[in-house]
């Protein structure tokens, strides 16, 4: 423990039952079935910056990481529900659902993963820019051109919902358990970072909260919008709506810079800048059962099997 805690590259993510761990070139994903065996998914992969090196520039990157941590977050809930056996009691009803078996056959998947996506674009499209940017309108005869003051305004709409759209979520026991599972990841990649053995034991005794995590990702988002809208001001509710949907992929890549740099510094700044985040952690992780923390192992492990420098 009194080691210097190592910088890792590896991440994660809670799934249905099960937790993902990703490295450079690969990512394992172990789930539990409906058996309580643990099921292991590997897959390979090449990083787009093989073909396109602009996209291992800083700023670049973390625009391409975000969108296809998106992509790969669905596909793998989606994989995970299968293992689990969530979907084996459901069958088609629905003349439409009878229709798409019959139109995609066995790439249905493919087909409602790619609607997944799109339908969660549009939300978060419409939760956290249109919602507000038009909420901001309210004020403006009390705050008049101060730029700064709408931004903060549409900035605290933005925090509201994604807390109110937390709350709500963990009120089912099924996300719960993702909950659980995203502490277990936590708590297994920091037992790592600190050069102990990946045993149970280890892993519980380490928090929940972590500063790489997705979770402090959006909130460093929000933060960051403030202080680019705070100079981007404008009362027309289309020009202030396709301002900000122009620079989100600016301020995604910034803030995934920031959360890269957190993740290997503990300095006092570090510390300050990571404490909404790490806060809001503490809605979107609970403490795991030893069950769902030898998923947790058993994924980073896979990975460290196939990435030794990690290790």
């Amino acid at each position: 423990m009194s080691e210097k805690p190592k910088i890792t590259s590896i991440g994660g993510q809670a799934v249905i039952e099960g937790v993902m761990m990703r490295g450079e070139r690969l990512y394992a994903m172990a789930v539990r079935r409906p058996d309580n065996e643990i099921e292991m998914v590997t897959e390979n992969i090449t990083p787009l910056t093989d073909k396109f090196p602009l996209f291992g520039w800083p700023v670049f990157r973390g625009v391409v990481k975000f969108v296809d941590s998106l992509i790969m977050g669905m596909k793998l809930l989606i994989k995970s529900a299968e293992i689990a056996g969530l979907d084996e009691d459901i069958e088609p009803e629905s003349k439409f659902e009878i229709w798409l078996m019959n139109k995609f056959g066995d790439k249905l998947m493919k087909f409602l993963l790619g609607i997944s996506v799109l339908i969660s674009i549009g939300i978060s499209i419409l939760l956290f820019i249109l919602l507000p940017v038009w909420a901001a309108r309210f004020a403006y005869g009390f705050i008049g051109e101060n730029t700064w003051a709408i931004g903060m305004i549409e900035s605290f709409v933005k925090l509201c919902v994604f807390v109110a759209y937390i709350l709500l979520v963990s009120r089912s026991k099924d996300i719960q358990r993702v909950f659980q599972y995203h502490g277990a990841e936590h708590k297994t990649i920091s037992c790592f970072e600190h050069h102990e053995p990946l045993i149970v034991e280890n892993v519980r005794k380490y928090p929940c909260l972590h500063r790489r995590c997705g979770t402090s990702f959006l909130i460093i988002v929000i933060l960051i919008s403030v202080l680019v809208f705070a100079f981007v001001g404008s009362r027309d509710f289309l020009v202030r709506f396709g301002i900000r949907f122009l620079l989100l992929p600016v301020i995604a890549g910034v803030s995934y810079e920031i959360i890269r740099w957190a993740g290997k510094s503990n300095s006092a700044v570090v510390g300050i800048i990571s404490w909404p985040g790490m806060m809001m952690q503490r809605l979107t992780t609970s403490e795991p059962d030893d069950a769902q923390i030898e998923a947790a192992i058993a994924a980073m492990t896979e990975v460290l099997k196939h990435e030794p420098e990690e290790s």
